[in-house]
């Protein structure tokens, strides 16, 4: 039986009731399998929209790792002793206890002293798992993930270098020869045309050789990537046992990549996350539209060769992306065809090849834990239904995942519940007197029958 985690991502108001009653919530997932939560950030929201942290920051902690503590913030005692509580009580019960993401407020060595952030990140780490010692560990969200969009999809691009150009210069790579690189490819992929696509795309490797140019500066480029990646994955790992050291006991730490179909654009080297991460979280985000779909990212870079190669048509442009990715998605020959919902055969076929990739990759089950998620807030993607849901989920099983965390934000659902819980533990009856979320921040997991306003400790 597959074994879910539930996230409980911030504001952490959203949940109010969780902040509350988290007992009787807590009860009811238990009984539906749930056996592990992942928690953060770690802030509250204020009536303003700021945001403040859960527990104040040790000053002394990153002084000495040699960087600046994040500023004092305003407080909220009450708040922070109800997340506590409830941080308890989960620790209570033996389930594993996560923090999503660590706080990045505080300061930063200089790029050539430390080119991976890891003195910075291991110094929040370490802040966060002497203030919530129920905690088992850190998860950190898109380690080393390299743009991975065609399009300049929320300002990160694929071809484009200059959000890493100090990295690579301090890493001691050729930053003019990345650049020809760059430019060089970026032209080839602006001159394909149908007759050069129909004849290449097919041909695996080397037709990719031939069909993108490939000389040796894109090679050069590409090779970087990927050895950017792996350094910060190594260093990362080193900083983390150093961290454990410090903190006088052991500790886990995850990684959440994008899904194996893209982790080679993204320098995310499955194997390599599994040597350096305790846990490896595949993301398995498949919806349309907002970010981190596969789904969306498939239609962006579909339409963004369109645009720059006008005589192609849909069924080329699909064809070179499979190419570069490796990738089908079947029933679909044009954009149109992603409007209409996922076929069976994309669950039987696309979600189970990339839970199969995961688990070989990896080569141990136990450290990998899928990271599903409908596609609504805070991804702004096109929403997913509690059928496609369970179709993911059963298909993961059947490749031989073990666990995976729901990633709820405050938009959990009925149906979705009652897909959980019936595959994973007793089946959820809906007796009608549970008030579900709509879509509205006002609107949050509720198990009582009452308003949040009610509830709001």
């Amino acid at each position: 039986m597959i074994t879910p985690w539930m996230f409980i991502l911030n504001p952490f108001e959203r949940w109010a009731p969780l902040l509350a009653e988290y007992k009787n919530i807590f009860d009811l997932w238990e009984a539906g399998g749930v056996r592990g939560i992942v928690v953060g950030r770690l802030v509250f929201a204020e009536a303003d929209g700021t945001e403040i942290p859960t527990f104040a920051a040790d000053a002394s902690i990153y002084q000495s790792h040699g960087v600046t503590a994040p500023p004092e913030r305003p407080r909220d005692c009450h708040k922070e002793a109800c997340f506590t509580a409830m941080l308890d009580d989960a620790a209570s019960r033996g389930g594993e206890i996560m923090i999503f993401d660590v706080r990045h407020d505080g300061g930063r060595l200089p790029v050539e002293q430390d080119p991976h952030s890891v003195v910075h990140t291991m110094a929040a780490a370490e802040d966060v798992l002497k203030a919530y010692p129920m905690a088992h560990g850190v998860i950190l969200d898109g380690p080393a993930e390299l743009p991975y969009e065609l399009h300049p999809h929320r300002n990160r691009e694929f071809l484009s270098v200059d959000a890493h150009r100090p990295r690579l210069a301090t890493l001691g790579y050729d930053t003019d020869r990345i650049d020809r690189g760059v430019a060089h490819l970026r032209a080839a992929f602006q001159r394909l045309t149908p007759q050069r696509v129909r004849y290449l795309a097919p041909g695996g490797f080397m037709g990719a050789v031939q069909l993108f140019d490939m000389n040796e500066d894109v090679m050069y480029w590409l090779q970087a990537r990927q050895e950017m990646s792996r350094r910060w994955m190594t260093a990362t790992r080193e900083g983390f046992d150093r961290m454990c050291g410090n903190l006088g006991r052991p500790a886990e730490m995850g990684a959440i990549p994008r899904t194996a179909a893209l982790s080679g654009l993204t320098g995310q080297d499955y194997t390599h996350l599994g040597q350096c991460f305790d846990y490896v979280f595949p993301k398995h985000y498949f919806w349309h539209r907002g970010f981190d779909g596969l789904y969306g990212s498939i239609w962006r870079w579909v339409r963004q060769l369109g645009k720059w190669n006008p005589s192609l048509h849909e069924a080329d442009c699909f064809a070179v992306v499979k190419l570069w990715f490796g990738l089908e998605l079947p029933g679909v020959e044009c954009l149109a065809d992603m409007e209409m919902g996922f076929p069976d055969e994309f669950f039987a076929q696309t979600v189970r090849a990339e839970t199969d990739r995961a688990l070989a990759a990896v080569g141990n089950p136990n450290q990998v834990i899928a990271w599903v998620s409908s596609g609504r807030l805070p991804h702004a993607g096109d929403m997913m239904t509690a059928r496609d849901l369970h179709r993911i989920l059963t298909v993961s099983q059947e490749a031989g995942l073990q666990r995976f965390v729901f990633h709820a934000t405050h938009l959990l659902g009925a149906a979705e519940w009652t897909v959980m819980s019936k595959l994973c533990g007793t089946p959820w009856q809906d007796e009608g007197d549970f008030v579900w979320p709509a879509d509205t921040d006002r609107n949050v997991i509720c198990f009582s029958g009452r308003t949040a306003a009610e509830l709001i400790p």
